[in-house]
């Protein structure tokens, strides 16, 4: 069986330059920035437990640009967030107990918006001590909702007190919780004609959190007259005695793929290279890793393309290493 190579890739060194400022003494003076920015809507709270609350919401526009959020409960300012970051967990609340929460956004001039619409969310009752995990929830299915969103449907998981919440994760990373009643969840702020893979974990009141689902994978829908998507499929990650194989169907090119990048974590690993023709059908890599049993990877692929650019990247995965 023919092997891959894998060449690194050196970091090129930075170029210096210098910058010339240039002033003008006629220049107008700047505009002080006196617009808020609108409230955040669609602000929604899940309690997860006896002392947690899940907080979402929708992003709210500014005239020139929100920098961040803030999180209120009971009118009193409990999270400070950057604008990338549209949900948070509010930790160390009384159990059983309702909780009011609001969110502001701000712009860079230090312009609040009004607060959004107040939510409210009960924390459960505290429970005797609890140790046992639920369940895994099972047969997970992602169907595209326009080029931009996902509804991911499942099964239930079970628990030896109940299941309280479901957190779907992407890329190892929560973006989304439910009430353990609920049994699908709308995602949205996608990206047309990009590949991804969610994950859901059951929770219960202990904040015992299941093993992960199986993975389900959706390329979102190209925009118009964009290029179809050219991102590896089938992707499969394994781990034993400190290594890691990777699994793959390379695209269909129109010609052989013979180059591959491995991203870990969103970082450049290696290039993987096979010196003649690929091999047929499934690509397989096996690497050495030196992190200790436990350590988590997030795995991604891309191919290079015939024109010699790099194609999109895989849906990602989560691997443990053992």
């Amino acid at each position: 069986m023919q092997r891959p190579l894998a060449a690194s890739l050196l970091v090129p060194l930075a170029l210096a330059g210098t910058l010339a400022l240039a002033g003008c003494s006629g220049a107008p003076p700047e505009v002080k920035d006196t617009r808020a920015p609108t409230a955040p809507t669609g602000v929604t709270a899940t309690a997860g437990s006896a002392s947690t609350v899940h907080v979402m919401w929708s992003a709210a526009t500014d005239d020139r640009a929100v920098t961040g959020y803030t999180v209120f409960s009971e009118g009193r300012r409990v999270k400070d967030l950057p604008a990338t970051t549209l949900m948070t967990d509010i930790v160390g609340l009384a159990p059983a107990t309702p909780h009011r929460f609001t969110v502001r956004a701000r712009d860079a001039a230090g312009n609040a918006s009004p607060p959004s619409a107040t939510v409210t969310a009960t924390t459960l009752r505290a429970a005797a001590e609890d140790r046992t995990p639920p369940t895994t929830p099972t047969a997970l299915r992602a169907t595209p909702d326009g080029s931009r969103a996902v509804t991911l449907r499942w099964s239930p998981a079970r628990d030896d007190t109940r299941v309280t919440a479901y957190d779907v994760y992407q890329a190892d990373t929560r973006i989304h919780t439910v009430p353990g009643t609920t049994t699908s969840a709308r995602v949205g702020g996608l990206r047309p004609g990009t590949a991804y893979a969610f994950t859901v974990r059951a929770r219960d009141a202990a904040e015992n959190s299941s093993p992960d689902s199986a993975p389900a994978d959706l390329t979102t829908a190209a925009s118009p007259g964009a290029p179809p998507n050219t991102a590896p499929t089938r992707l499969a990650v394994t781990s034993a005695r400190s290594e890691v194989t990777v699994t793959w169907t390379p695209p269909d090119t129109g010609a052989p793929v013979t180059h591959h990048e491995l991203h870990l974590d969103g970082r450049f690993t290696t290039t993987i290279i096979w010196g003649t023709a690929p091999p047929p059908g499934r690509a397989t890599y096996t690497f050495p890793v030196q992190d200790p049993p436990g350590t988590r990877y997030t795995v991604t692929l891309r191919a290079r393309l015939p024109d010699g650019t790099w194609g999109d990247f895989s849906a990602p995965r989560t691997v443990v290493v053992r």
